[in-house]
Formats: structure tokens, C-alpha cells, sequence
């Protein structure tokens, strides 16, 4: 049972004790009911307080129930609610730390509520495409008012218990431990003769709910856009009007609408696949990890800068490491002025700033850095740049020291044959802007150690990225299969398309930015490298020229203020130009290509299934561990739509047999042989089977 019973006082204490936030699972469901019929059996007993134990009062369902009969199954904690509202005894709730979802839910089923200040509280649903399913959007009204109430359960925002100061939500809000305080109240209240409040008999009140329900409809369906569960929640909210009951059950004809929308499907993939993402299988919970508490950047630029503020950020003191004077004043010049711009913006206080920079020295001197616990290295992406640093670490670092490169595409196992400590070497691909992007990419190397992976899994928590493992390819996995999307993109020039057109069908699928805009903005010429690099390492794989002579042209994107796009000084809206446009028909007349026009449907298949594709190839050949790890890659590094939950759950629900008709149909056009279906997609399909299970 994970739930405690106790007698104080003629106070029966019920304790959630299910670690870690004292999630409503089977057990915890059934321990509060057994509880409850325990006090009111007992005629000792005058009052009932529930409580949590730990860091919690309750975070809400139990996410390792999810999916299982167990969730569903009876007392369930709608059943959970009504034994407490039809209790004889008073049933107070000593809320702490965390209530949110179910765990509010149930605080809000009590007579009544005494908080410990600084308690967060939330009916975070939304969040995962869903709405409270407990009574919480008819509930919570009632207490803070209409308003209040559906700020709340449209945007999951948690508030801090002392928000509620002078609302029915608590009665009681204290400094400290709330338990005895809590204790005190039920004693006080057992005394009285009841009947004691039920929120289910208050009355939501509002001076004019039909006109601010009506300007809060166009609101949230403006912001809203490809999400259905905000204005959902606000109908059930508005349901509240209504006697309790039919609300309610207006209240679960939402939920149960939500929970088979392809929206919530995606938001729960997402939510459970940052969870899964720090879970490798070979390498156990427990797996010890080495202590991190100095760091060493190797290069002032853009990448290092980005990645030093990552490790300041989280009170982990940087070295920084460059060839010359100029570059790491430069360097260090542009992390303060990021961190007083956000200073002057409010998100930092000046006191912050002092501080953070304080963390941070500089140095021209490998001897400088032979002390630190871990070194990442963000210099130029050629493999003799790489060799020369990781031979000069390997001489200089203290044993134990983790050594990590930054590269985006180069092979980890080359790098860490340059040193004599290969099981030290780890690749941590941060995104650029690294100060801002979420996605860290840990690629594994054939022999990097398992305690560096805890260790740079654990690391990357505490800089709070969320880091997904790769084994080791070109390009791992998100610039491998970007790579593919690209070329696609390309060929949908060659035959009749314009990068306006591309870019708005992708961006209208939900894409944060279409692959002409992204070229622009990460710079053309950094493709151009890759291709000539690629040009000597696999001649076969071909790719339309218009981006080379695009290059050619000079226009290397926004840094040149032309590329794709014109750009105008500080401004970042790309302009359509007519020469590029021409350039590209004419490379079609070049090639004997006959322009066709191209349909928007068409843009985001061969683009989206060309991602896809790769993607099963990648996890078939194991370097992703799971089809959710690169939906992770693709939602946080590379603005793939969340509502859709990145490429391989779209593919999902697509229906795989689909994705694979429309392979072998393009296979059949221009350039076919890039439309090799993949043999794991294909059995999948034949099996009628998802990536996702």
C-alpha cells in the first residue's frame, strides 16, 4: 500500500507515500479509501487529514500507469472523491510542496484546506493535450472564481499557495511545516457539529460570464491555433456555470474527446519521450558517475560561448581556452552582452549577471586547464583542428577528466583514437544558439566508458538540456537525416518549385522555419563544405546543384544579407529575389527538366517521409535506441511541429503502410533512387505495426 495511516489526537492522518511527487496510482488510490473507511469506523476518531510525505503533496496521476488497466481501474479517483464528499467526518487537506492535477483535484474533494506557503499549485493537463478528468475545471471555479479559474486550466501555469490568500481555495495558509497546523484545524473543526462545506454546493458567480467567456473564446482560439485542448478546457470551465453535475459531465465528454485527439497523442509521446531519452538501456540507474564541478571550453567563438553560459548558468565555473588575446575578448564580450540584455529585459538581476561572470576565466595556456573535470571542445569541424587538440588533452588533462568534442558530423571514434584514453571520449553536439537551443546530442563511441554516459546524461540535466544518445555516424542522428530533407527540398527546385513556395507548405504544416529560410540562417556555405566533402567521401549520393550555385553567387544567407532570401538590415523577413528565382529555371532548362507544378501536399510528403525514412534506417541499425528518442531530436533541435510529435509518431499515424506507398510512388519520379524504402519501415508496415509500438 502507498499509503500510511496513523491516529494523532483523535485526528486520523492519511499519508501519500508513493515517491517521487506521490503520484494517484492504484495503490495510493486504494490506500486513501481503505483509510478513510478506517476513521469512520473508528468512533475515536473526530476528523481526517490527508497528507503527502516527501517533497509533495501529490504531483497528479501516476505517469508509470499510463496506458495500463491500473489507471482506470476501480477506486478510481473520481471514486476516490466521492467517499471523501460523502464522509460523516470532516476531511481536511495539509497541502505542501506540490499539488497539481489529480493532486489538487483530490484537495479540492476535503471539507477543507490549510497550505504551507510556497506550495506550487496547478491543474497542469493542458500541458499534455488533455483536461483536469476529476473534476478540477468544476471544482476550481467554484473556489477562485471563473476567471481566475480558467487562466489557470487554459495555460497549466503553476501558482504559489500564497496567490490564494483570501479565497475559498484555503482556508488556512501557514509558515512552515504544515502538518501540525493541518492537525490543529481538524481538531478544531471534528469539535464543531457540521455539516461541514462540500466546493460541489458552491456557486460560480460572475457579473457578466457570457461576455468574458465570449472574448476569452476568440483569445485562446487565436493562440491556440493546432492545439484543440485549450478551448476545450475553457468549455468545461464554462460548464461550471451549470448545476455541478452537468458539468461534470460535460467536463468528461472533453476528456475523453481529447484523449483520442492526434494533438494530445503527440503532446503525451513528447512528455514521456524527454523522460525515456535519459534511459540507455546497457547502462543501469545506479551506474556511478564521475564528479563535475570544474569545466574547460576550447574556443571562444559562437558554439563556445553558447556552451560555456549553459555550465554559468547552472553555478559550474568555466575556463575558456583560446589561441589569441582578441578572440576570447571578443568572446567574452559577447556572453556578458547576452547575459545584460536579458538583464534589461528582466529575466536576470544585475547581481546575477556579476555573478555568473564571476564564474568565468580565460586563458591562452593548456596548463590552465589541466585541473578540470570535464573538457568540451568547439573548434573548427575539420578532423585536423580535432586530432591537434585532443592529442595536446590527452598530454595535458588529469586522468579521469571527460574529453568531449563538439562536433556536428565528424566521427567520434577517429577523435578518440588521437588519445590513449578513448573510454574518456564522448561527442556533445550542443544547437546553435547553445545558450538557448534544449537539444544535446551524446554520441557514444565505440569505447567511451558507461560512466561517462551516466555522467554526461546526468550534466545534462543540470545545464537543463534535454540530451539524447546517438552511436556514431555522419551527421548522427539529426544532421543525418536533415541531410535527406535537404536534398529533397533541392530536387523539389530542379523540377518545378520555388523556395518561397517550400518554405510556406512546410512552415504551414507546422515546421518553425522551411528549409531555404534555415539554409539562410545557419549560412549556405556550411552546406556547401559538406557537399564537397561529400563529393570525395561518397560520390553517389547526388544533389541538386542550385544551392552550389547559389554559393557561387556569394549568397551565403543572413550573414550576408542575401541568400535564398534577401534580407534588409535588421531585419530578419526573407524577400523573395528574382535572380535566384531565374537562376533556379534556368538550372531546370539546364538539365532538359520540364517545370511542373508541384503541390503543397506533395512538398511536405517528400520531405517530411524523407526524414522518416532515414530515421528507420538509423534505428535499424541501432544508433538510436528508440523511434521516441529521435522525435526528441527532431521537437527540440530541429522545430518540428509539437502538435505533430516529431517524424517517426507522425509517420505512426500516418500509418506506416501509407508512408511506404507514397515512397514507392515517388521512387518512381525524378531521382527515384533516393526512395529506397527502408527495410524496417517495410516489415513495420507489412506487419501493420508503428515505430512506437
Amino acid at each position: 500500500m502507498t499509503a500510511q495511516y496513523q491516529v494523532q489526537d483523535g485526528v486520523a492522518v492519511i499519508t501519500l507515500d508513493n515517491p517521487p511527487v506521490n503520484g494517484l496510482g492504484h495503490s495510493t488510490r486504494l490506500g486513501i479509501v481503505e483509510g478513510m473507511t478506517r476513521a469512520l469506523d473508528d468512533a475515536a476518531v473526530k476528523a481526517i487529514v490527508i497528507t503527502g510525505a516527501g517533497k509533495a503533496f501529490s504531483g497528479g496521476a501516476d505517469i508509470r500507469e499510463f496506458n495500463t488497466p491500473k489507471a482506470m481501474q476501480e477506486p478510481t479517483l473520481h471514486s476516490v472523491i466521492r467517499v471523501l464528499e460523502a464522509s460523516t467526518k470532516p476531511v481536511v487537506a495539509a497541502v505542501h510542496s506540490v499539488a497539481m492535477g489529480g493532486g489538487l483535484e483530490l484537495a479540492l474533494g476535503c471539507n477543507y484546506r490549510v497550505a504551507s506557503k510556497g506550495a506550487q499549485i496547478a491543474l497542469p493537463e493542458v500541458k499534455l493535450g488533455l483536461l483536469p478528468g476529476a473534476g478540477g475545471t468544476q471544482r476550481l471555479p467554484r473556489v477562485i472564481g471563473l476567471e481566475a479559474a480558467a487562466n489557470m486550466i487554459v495555460s497549466g501555469t503553476a501558482v504559489p499557495s500564497e496567490k490564494f490568500a483570501g479565497t475559498k481555495l484555503f482556508d488556512e495558509i501557514v509558515d512552515g511545516d504544515v502538518l501540525p497546523a493541518a492537525i490543529k484545524f481538524a481538531q478544531n473543526v471534528g469539535a464543531a457539529s457540521g455539516p461541514h462545506p462540500k466546493v460541489r454546493d458552491l456557486k460560480v458567480r460572475h457579473e457578466n460570464a457570457e461576455g468574458y467567456l465570449g472574448f476569452a473564446r476568440n483569445t485562446v482560439a487565436a493562440m491556440a491555433k493546432n492545439f484543440p485542448a485549450p478551448l476545450k478546457c475553457l468549455e468545461a470551465v464554462a460548464g461550471s456555470l451549470k448545476p455541478f453535475e452537468q458539468g461534470l459531465k460535460q467536463e468528461r465528454e472533453g476528456f475523453l474527446f481529447l484523449v483520442t485527439t492526434p494533438e494530445s497523442r503527440a503532446l503525451r509521446h513528447a512528455f514521456f519521450g524527454e523522460r525515456a531519452a535519459s534511459k540507455i538501456p546497457d547502462v543501469p540507474e545506479g551506474t556511478p558517475v564521475r564528479k563535475i564541478e570544474k569545466v574547460a571550453v576550447i574556443g571562444a567563438g559562437t558554439m563556445g560561448g553558447g556552451i560555456s553560459m549553459n555550465f554559468l548558468n547552472a553555478g559550474i565555473p568555466v575556463t575558456i581556452l583560446e589561441t589569441k588575446q582578441e578572440a576570447l575578448d571578443r568572446g567574452v564580450g559577447i556572453i556578458r552582452k547576452n547575459y545584460e540584455n536579458s538583464a534589461k529585459k528582466g529575466k536576470l538581476t544585475q547581481e546575477k549577471v556579476e555573478q555568473r561572470m564571476g564564474l568565468l576565466s580565460t586563458t591562452l595556456s593548456y596548463d590552465d586547464i589541466k585541473d578540470a573535470d570535464m573538457v568540451i571542445e568547439a573548434v573548427f569541424e575539420e578532423m585536423g583542428v580535432k586530432e591537434t587538440v585532443f592529442k595536446k588533452l590527452d598530454e595535458v588533462m588529469k586522468q579521469g577528466a571527460i574529453l568531449a568534442s563538439n562536433t556536428s558530423t565528424l566521427d567520434v571514434n577517429k577523435i578518440a583514437s588521437f588519445t590513449k584514453r578513448p573510454q574518456d571520449v564522448v561527442g556533445m553536439h550542443f544547437f546553435s544558439p547553445a545558450n538557448v537551443m534544449k537539444l544535446l546530442e551524446v554520441v557514444r563511441g565505440d569505447k567511451t566508458g558507461k560512466d561517462v554516459l551516466a555522467t554526461v546524461m546526468q550534466v545534462a540535466k543540470k545545464i537543463k538540456k534535454t540530451a539524447v544518445v546517438s552511436g556514431v555516424c555522419d551527421g548522427f542522428i539529426g544532421n543525418r537525416m536533415i541531410e535527406q530533407y535537404s536534398r529533397q527540398a533541392g530536387y523539389l527546385l530542379d523540377e518545378g518549385a520555388l523556395p518561397e513556395q517550400v518554405d510556406k507548405a512546410i512552415e504551414k504544416f507546422g515546421f518553425a522555419m522551411g528549409p531555404f529560410r534555415m539554409g539562410d540562417l545557419a549560412g549556405n556555405d556550411i552546406g556547401w563544405a559538406i557537399r564537397k566533402r561529400r563529393a570525395v567521401d561518397k560520390p553517389d549520393i547526388q544533389y541538386s546543384k542550385t544551392a552550389d550555385l547559389l554559393c557561387e553567387m556569394g549568397r551565403f544567407g543572413q550573414k550576408t544579407g542575401a541568400g535564398w532570401y534577401d534580407y534588409k538590415a535588421g531585419d530578419r523577413k526573407p524577400y523573395p529575389n528574382q535572380q535566384v528565382n531565374d537562376m533556379i529555371v534556368q538550372h531546370s532548362k539546364d538539365l532538359g527538366l520540364t517545370r511542373r507544378k508541384i503541390s503543397d501536399e506533395e512538398i511536405v510528403e517528400r520531405l517530411v517521409f524523407a526524414l522518416v525514412n532515414e530515421g528507420a534506417k538509423i534505428l535499424e541499425e541501432g544508433i538510436a535506441s528508440k523511434a521516441s528518442d529521435i522525435d526528441m531530436v527532431y521537437l527540440t533541435g530541429y522545430g518540428f511541429p509539437l502538435f505533430r510529435g516529431g517524424p517517426m509518431l507522425y509517420a505512426d499515424q500516418v500509418g506506416l503502410y501509407n508512408v511506404a506507398l507514397a515512397m514507392k510512388r515517388y521512387a518512381k519520379g525524378y531521382h527515384g533512387e533516393a526512395w529506397q524504402v527502408a527495410p524496417l519501415l517495410q516489415k513495420l508496415a507489412d506487419e501493420g505495426k508503428g515505430f512506437n509500438g
